[in-house]
């Protein structure tokens, strides 16, 4: 393993009186920064992502046969990092897309097939649906392979599921691996239960909690350092780490990492929000604001509405033309870290409690006991207790593997 390094410092409001149910607001046309516990604070040097300092990767690149992990977070300054890397005379033999595409448009899930660059005319291939590792074939032409995808901090997002495959794939066929890191939104605190080994999936590969506090960079460490992979191989791994950052400095992603991802409201709210994919609960899918707002046709308080409609990045939303109620979390101020009280308010009232939870539940929750815990009315601070000893234990062990300091 090696790590290049460049210079880097180290109450739910209900709302009151019923009246005439509220519509979603449209959303803020710039985003707001991420505020979370403790709060991230401005930075004085220029951060810079790993791919953005071509000086510590070009020189392992070039004369070699590159294959591609990216999507359309790959991204130095305003240039995509296949493009950056053809106009520097790297031989790209391959890009290897995630879920939702090398252009990011695919619905959640949506099956995504393998196609041609229309610009380069270099062959994408999927890493979605039935092939989400690289086969020996797809790699037998290449050197290196590269991953620079823009995570969101949360178990649940399947780009570093991608990236555990794609680690696997280069263990199994002698081949290295170059993760080209980024910040981390959420990553200034760690929260939620650690995944057991019963739930493991595509949603949750890792025995690491809901909101696990590491750069892909650092996972990627933990991933090889714990021998994770099948067979407990270990990658031939090296990591460009992000200069001047912290896991406590402020960062708006400059490209939304996947279509209901939009803004830094969404995606603060996304570690608490995505557990609802699990219920008959709708995340604003086909709305203006998803993952800002939840609702049901099954909710009590009939204050809020809004009624998911086809768009794109969500052609099929649950719940399609149908009127949802229950919560606006488009206020800044609601951006707050990991919490189950949503999902503790969305249960308590619904009227229909035995058909909340669906079968994929326990996988996003990554423990079969959250459920029966809310079902029985069990407080957060009892939940959370039940799980604190595993989350403690994740904590020590993620101090072994943070490649930037906790502070500014």
């Amino acid at each position: 393993m090696l790590i290049l390094y460049t210079s880097f410092l180290l109450a739910l409001g209900n709302c009151a009186p019923k009246q005439a149910p509220a519509t979603i607001p449209q959303p803020q046309p710039t985003e707001q920064t991420i505020t979370a516990e403790p709060a991230p604070e401005p930075q004085s040097k220029p951060l810079q992502t790993g791919a953005e300092q071509l000086e510590l990767y070009l020189p392992q690149l070039q004369g070699k046969r590159v294959g591609l992990v990216v999507n359309q977070t790959s991204v130095v300054g305003q240039t995509h990092l296949v493009d950056t890397l053809l106009s520097r005379g790297v031989d790209v033999v391959t890009i290897f897309a995630p879920e939702h595409g090398f252009r990011g448009e695919a619905d959640a899930g949506a099956y995504v097939k393998d196609a041609k660059d229309i610009r380069t005319g270099l062959p994408i291939i999927s890493l979605y649906g039935k092939n989400k590792k690289p086969s020996a074939e797809q790699v037998k032409n290449l050197d290196v392979l590269v991953f620079d995808i823009q995570d969101v901090g949360a178990r649940f997002y399947t780009y570093i599921s991608t990236m555990h495959y794609v680690m696997e794939a280069a263990a199994e066929n002698n081949k290295p691996v170059l993760v080209l890191d980024r910040p981390n939104p959420n990553g200034h605190y760690v929260d939620g239960p650690v995944l057991e080994k019963e739930q493991q999936s595509f949603v949750g590969m890792h025995p690491i909690p809901i909101v696990h506090g590491l750069t892909v960079g650092e996972l990627a460490e933990m991933i090889n350092g714990e021998k994770w992979l099948e067979g407990q191989r270990q990658a031939d791994l090296t990591v460009v780490p992000v200069a001047n950052y912290t896991h406590n400095t402020a960062y708006i992603l400059p490209v939304k990492p996947s279509p209901n991802l939009p803004n830094a409201q969404a995606i603060t709210l996304y570690p608490s929000i995505c557990l609802f994919e699990g219920t008959n609960v709708s995340v604003g899918r086909g709305t203006p604001a998803p993952f800002q707002v939840i609702g049901s046709p099954y909710y009590t308080d009939r204050t809020f509405k809004f009624t998911p409609e086809s768009t794109a990045g969500a052609t099929n939303p649950p719940h399609k033309g149908q009127a949802c109620y229950g919560m606006d979390l488009t206020d800044p101020a609601k951006a707050q870290p990991f919490t189950l009280a949503y999902l503790q308010e969305m249960y308590q009232h619904s009227t229909q409690k035995d058909k909340f939870f669906n079968n994929f539940f326990e996988k996003l929750a990554g423990t079969s006991q959250l459920r029966e815990q809310i079902k029985a009315g069990k407080t957060e601070a009892e939940i959370r207790a039940s799980w604190e000893p595993a989350l403690a234990e994740y904590k020590t062990l993620r101090e072994q593997y943070l490649l930037y300091p906790e502070n500014n």
